[in-house]
């Protein structure tokens, strides 16, 4: 899945950078506007390394953010899996918070909390938050009748087992959502930075734009698409490790 995941980005990027390169050549537009491949490569030469450790920043910020989101949204979800008065309460507290768009937030998360490490980190997992809450939440409120029916006819039900059941049962949804969080988590921490902050890709990018510096932002979008799609491919090895962890036979019980 890993290395799926770098050739299908690889594929993307150079249909991007072909298409572009067939605007320049085509339209005879200048090197201003939209450098050429030598440029391109001697720009990706120059700040290559200095983007990499950029990305590792944004990637840390990024992992820690989707923690966070991941950890509320289980929390929420299994708390608000009910269809009762308390349940309905959870959901629609939850979803009213995500009633305004992060990005319309986000100064007045900067101005309370300055430029720093924080304001990136609310702004991620706040961002990667609401799509990880829906899906967990279908996944919670859905009942497994065949499996979970036994457990009730046996007096054996506990809420941790029936949410046990339930995300055992739909893993390969979780796996998904959660992967394609990664991705949501590292684009609002690039929002971030690119808003107002002084470290990470985003930043960097801002600057080359300021510097109408396409070959560097040419560049810092080759170095995200690289991480975030090795990312991605750990969480899905790491997803299908534990569906086949859980899926082994232990006594044929899931308590």
């Amino acid at each position: 899945m890993l290395f799926r995941r770098i050739y299908q980005f690889l594929i993307v990027y150079a249909a991007g950078v072909s298409g572009l390169m067939g605007i320049k050549y085509g339209v005879g537009l200048s090197d201003y506007v939209i450098p050429g491949p030598e440029l391109i490569l001697e720009t990706a030469g120059r700040v290559l390394t200095t983007y990499f450790f950029d990305c590792i920043n944004t990637l840390s910020v990024t992992i820690l953010g989707q923690l966070i989101s991941i950890f509320m949204a289980f929390s929420v979800g299994i708390l608000g899996r009910k269809s009762t008065w308390v349940g309905s309460f959870i959901k629609v507290m939850a979803y009213n918070i995500q009633a305004y768009p992060i990005v319309a937030l986000a100064p007045i998360i900067f101005i309370l909390l300055g430029d720093g490490f924080l304001s990136r980190l609310l702004i991620a997992s706040m961002i990667c938050y609401f799509p990880l809450l829906l899906s967990v939440l279908g996944i919670m409120a859905s009942p497994v009748e065949d499996i979970e029916h036994f457990y009730k006819a046996t007096g054996r039900m506990r809420w941790q087992l029936e949410v046990k059941i339930r995300a055992f049962e739909n893993l390969s949804k979780l796996t998904t959502v959660i992967a394609g969080s990664a991705t949501l988590a590292m684009a609002g921490t690039i929002v971030a930075e690119f808003i107002a902050a002084d470290a990470g890709i985003g930043y960097s990018i801002r600057i080359a734009l300021y510097q109408s510096d396409l070959a560097g932002i040419l560049t810092a979008l080759f170095m995200i698409g690289i991480i975030i799609s090795v990312y991605q491919g750990l969480l899905e090895t790491a997803g299908e490790q534990v569906k086949t962890k859980w899926s082994a036979p232990k006594g044929g019980t899931l308590i």
